[in-house]
C-alpha cells in the first residue's frame, strides 16, 4: 500500500495495514498522551512480516508507554535547568541548543524531550521568542557554536530557517552551527535545493547530525537525501540511541556504522537511553552498552567508531561512558561528568 500522508492515529495505523483491530484502542490511548506520527518514508521502511521489526519498535506507539516508572522523568536530560531565556539551553560554556521548533516529522517511541514536543508540545518560538533567544546568542561572545535542535529545525520552511540562518551570520562570535535532524531518513523528499541554500544560509562551518538508529534507515530515499546533503558541501555526522531491540547486537550495530561511513557520515554520538517517561522496553544497562562497543571495536574500522555517551540525569551534561568515567560498586554506579563531580545512576529519589 502507497501511502501518501502521516499516519497519526490508531484508526490510520490499522488503515495502513501497520496494525491489527485489537491494537488501535491501545494505540490512541497512548496518543493522547504522547505525540505520534508515521511518515510514508518511515512505514514503506516497515517488515510486516516481523514482530519484532526494529522500524515498528522505534516508531510505532505501544501500551507501555504508559508506564512510568519512579527513576524515569519528564526532563530527563535537564534541560529546563539551564534554560535562560525560552527556547536556548546553554549547559556547556561554548555552545548553546537553539530550539526553535518543538515539532517532528515523526515521533521516535524513546524521545527524550517526549513531554515537550508535538502538536501539544511547547510548539514554535514566535517571533518575539526568537529574537530574544538570538539577542541571548549574541550577548554572549563565549558562544562559539550553536545548535539547532527541538523538535527538528528542518520541519522549518526554507524561507524561516534561512532567515534564522541569516540572523546566526551577523553574530561574529559564533563561528559553528551544527543541525540534529530526522528528516532526511523520515521525511527525505524535504531536502531540495531550497532547504539545502537555507541549511548553509549562515555563510559558517555548518554540520548536520543524521540521527538514524537501523541501517535499513539510510537505504531508498533516506539514502538518496543523504547523499544530496554531503553533494551540498555539508559536514555530515551520525548521532544514534543504543535500544533494545533495534540495534543492541553488534552486528546490526557494525552495519549501521559502516553505512554512516559508506554515505560519507562520521560517526559522532551513540546515546545510551535516556530516562524519559515509559521507555523502560528501551534501556540497557550500561554493563551491557559497553560491552557492545567494546565487540564493535574489534569488527569494523576506527573510521566506524562513534562515542558511546550518557546524558548524566539532572542537567549535567554527557559522558563518554566507554571510557575510565563510570565505576560500578556494591551501592550501584556512579558516573563523572566533563566537570569533574560524580553522580550515582540511576539518582535517588
Amino acid at each position: 500500500m502507497k501511502l501518501d500522508r502521516t499516519l497519526r492515529t490508531g484508526a490510520d495505523l490499522r488503515a495502513a495495514g501497520l496494525i491489527g483491530d485489537d491494537a488501535v484502542a491501545a494505540a490512541d490511548a497512548v496518543a493522547e498522551r504522547y505525540a505520534v506520527a508515521v511518515t510514508p518514508t518511515v512505514a514503506g521502511l516497515i517488515d510486516r512480516d516481523d514482530p519484532n521489526d526494529p522500524i515498528v519498535l522505534q516508531y510505532l506507539p505501544r501500551i507501555s508507554e504508559l508506564t512510568t516508572l519512579p527513576e524515569e522523568r519528564d526532563d530527563p536530560i535537564g534541560d529546563l535547568a539551564h534554560s535562560p531565556v525560552e527556547g536556548i539551553v546553554h549547559r556547556y560554556p561554548d555552545r548553546v541548543l537553539l530550539k526553535a521548533v518543538h515539532v517532528c516529522p515523526v515521533y521516535c517511541r524513546f524521545c527524550f524531550r517526549r513531554e515537550m514536543v508535538g502538536p501539544e508540545g511547547l510548539g514554535t518560538l514566535t517571533a518575539e521568542a526568537l529574537d530574544r533567544a538570538l539577542d541571548y546568542i549574541a550577548g554572549h561572545k563565549d558562544i562559539w557554536e550553536v545548535i539547532l535542535t527541538g523538535g527538528d529545525p528542518l520541519v522549518l520552511s526554507a524561507r524561516r530557517l534561512g532567515a534564522m540562518m541569516e540572523r546566526l551570520a551577523q553574530i561574529a562570535h559564533v563561528k559553528v552551527v551544527r543541525i540534529h535532524t530526522r528528516v532526511p531518513v523520515a521525511d527525505p523528499d524535504r531536502v531540495d535545493a531550497a532547504l539545502l541554500a537555507a541549511i548553509k544560509a549562515s555563510g559558517k562551518t555548518t554540520y548536520l547530525a543524521v540521527h538514524a538508529n537501523h541501517p535499513r534507515e539510510l537505504s531508498g530515499a533516506g539514502e538518496a537525501a543523504v547523499r544530496r546533503i554531503g553533494a551540498a558541501g555539508i559536514v555530515l555526522l551520525s548521532q544514534s540511541v543504543l535500544l533494545r531491540g533495534v540495534n543492541d547486537r553488534v552486528e546490526v550495530l557494525a552495519d549501521l556504522m559502516r553505512r554512516f561511513v559508506e554515505l560519507g557520515v562520521r560517526p559522532y554520538y551513540l546515546h545510551h537511553p535516556d530516562l524519559a517517561p515509559g521507555t523502560a522496553e528501551f534501556r540497557l544497562s550500561i554493563a551491557e552498552g559497553q560491552a557492545l562497543v567494546k565487540a564493535l571495536r574489534g569488527h569494523v574500522s576506527g573510521l566506524c567508531q562513534p562515542t558511546y555517551v550518557l546524558d548524566i540525569p539532572g542537567g549535567f551534561g554527557k559522558a563518554p561512558i566507554a571510557e575510565a568515567v563510570v565505576a560500578h560498586g556494591e551501592d550501584g554506579t556512579m558516573v563523572t561528568d566533563f566537570r569533574g563531580r560524580t553522580h550515582a545512576y540511576p539518582p535517588e529519589g
